[in-house]
């Protein structure tokens, strides 16, 4: 897929069910990796139900590189704890950034992803027409744990030109 200038804003929303670290609580907090760019959330203290709704964003060269998620446990006097892992492409949603989709009445879904063997989809994931920009909102199941879901909403943002 040839690359589209632009960017990717991923709002993470907020973790469910994440596995405890500490005897009160996690501390959680979450990691973006594509391409050499590392960008993280804010740390929610004392929680494993954290709410961020925080965007991060990534300028995506080639669609069909994964993004990687980590999500943290903050500590204070060690090293931080790891509370599980996902990846995710925008092999979709860039398939559908690329349609002409005006004439498209608002809150349309254009296309749904469903979990497979090799993807961290907890549930299916909807790719709507929003206020004239393509939004999908995803559910990964983290890996390496025992519990744990992050929930984002991914935007792609043009650059003019």
């Amino acid at each position: 897929m040839s690359s589209l200038p632009g960017f990717l804003c991923v709002r993470v929303l907020r973790g469910v069910n994440l596995v405890s670290r500490d005897a009160k609580g996690s501390d959680p907090y979450v990691v973006l990796n594509l391409e050499g760019q590392k960008l993280k959330t804010g740390v929610m203290k004392k929680t494993v139900n954290p709410v961020w709704n925080e965007e991060l964003t990534l300028a995506v060269r080639n669609a069909s590189t994964p993004i990687n998620l980590e999500v943290f446990d903050k500590d204070t006097f060690s090293k931080d704890d790891q509370m599980g892992d996902a990846e995710f492409d925008v092999e979709a949603l860039m398939q559908i950034v690329q349609m002409d989709l005006e004439d498209i009445r608002d809150g349309t879904v254009v296309r749904t992803v469903r979990p497979g063997k090799h993807c961290c989809l907890a549930d299916e994931s909807h790719i709507v027409w929003e206020k004239g920009q393509v939004v999908q909102d995803l559910l990964l199941k983290l890996r390496n744990v025992e519990t744990g879901v992050v929930h984002l909403q991914l935007k792609w943002v043009h650059i003019p030109g």
